[in-house]
């Protein structure tokens, strides 16, 4: 482990230590920070404290960087839809039924494996089971998301969501008739204290906003563009619930009596971003896939 220190200036006075040190190791995540300061690789005069310690001046602050672990994950030869790719960035267009990532239950086949196979460059920021991934999508969620190739991509990428600058762009297709044409959700999401495995609408949770707009109304459905300002786990899917107007089709958060589509009507139709390199705006659009437009054929035609 690499073992360096840095002194409180004036100008880092009453600043939260995790803050300090982003601003000071610029080309790591204030995530990645946080997690060191959990592990116990970051002291302050000595003493191991929490990330929002309000730094003093002259405080002492030394941090060990843990040595980067080798990946176990073994590639896999797994198609991927790629929309665009260069140096620094991969834009992908996830298929519904792929989990982007390892974990419990899902240690093969996941979009992880297939880009370790697709590329030997991708950043190292978010661990040896989640390397250039800078947001999710749900298993039974398509659509758009992009990866970062180098860490300092992922850092550019990862302050986009943290400023609410990426566009990100979702359809749905919810239960009941919206009578607005556009709204505005303003809720707390977090984990349900009733139910650890789903996400719900909770005081003192994390601020979750959703634009959404309507594009037609059918007598029992609504098909909806729904806009991310933040980006919670489950938000559109939560928020959508919230508002009595769940996602078709949605096996955690819809009614019992659903379309059954093994797997939520979402899609994440348009993602938008600034260049880690070139600082230019680009932005992706690919409509949903054809089990998505074959529900609105039917809904359509049963009216």
């Amino acid at each position: 482990m690499t073992d360096t220190h840095y002194t409180v200036e004036e100008k880092d006075k009453g600043k939260r230590l995790d803050k300090v040190l982003t601003q000071v190791i610029p080309e790591k995540s204030r995530s990645q920070i946080q997690e060191w300061i959990a592990n116990q690789f970051v002291t302050v005069n000595g003493e191991f404290i929490k990330s929002n310690y309000k730094c003093k001046v002259a405080d002492q602050i030394h941090w060990k960087e843990p040595e980067v672990q080798p990946l176990e994950i073994e590639p896999e030869n797994i198609p991927l839809d790629i929309v665009f790719e260069d140096e620094a960035v991969i834009v992908i267009n996830k298929p519904r039924g792929m989990v982007v990532h390892p974990s419990a239950g899902h240690r093969t086949g996941t979009l992880v494996h297939a880009l370790l196979y697709h590329c030997d460059d991708l950043s190292g920021i978010n661990g040896v089971e989640r390397p250039g991934i800078v947001h999710r999508l749900d298993k039974d969620t398509s659509g758009l998301l992009v990866v970062a190739k180098t860490d300092v991509a992922h850092q550019y990428l990862v302050e986009q969501l943290a400023n609410q600058q990426m566009k990100r762009i979702y359809e749905a297709i919810v239960h009941g008739t919206i009578e607005h044409e556009t709204g505005l959700i303003d809720a707390p999401i977090a984990r349900d204290p009733k139910d650890r495995q789903k996400m719900g609408i909770v005081s003192g949770g994390k601020k979750a906003i959703t634009h959404f707009r309507v594009v037609k109304r059918y007598p029992e459905y609504t098909y909806v563009h729904c806009q991310l300002e933040t980006g919670r786990t489950h938000q559109i899917r939560v928020h959508m619930r919230y508002i009595d107007h769940p996602i078709v089709g949605d096996p955690k958060y819809g009614p019992r009596k659903t379309l059954d589509l093994g797997g939520q009507a979402l899609h994440a139709r348009e993602i938008g971003f600034y260049h880690p390199i070139t600082k230019n705006w680009i932005e992706f659009e690919r409509d949903a896939p054809t089990y998505f437009q074959n529900v609105l054929i039917n809904i359509a035609d049963k009216y």
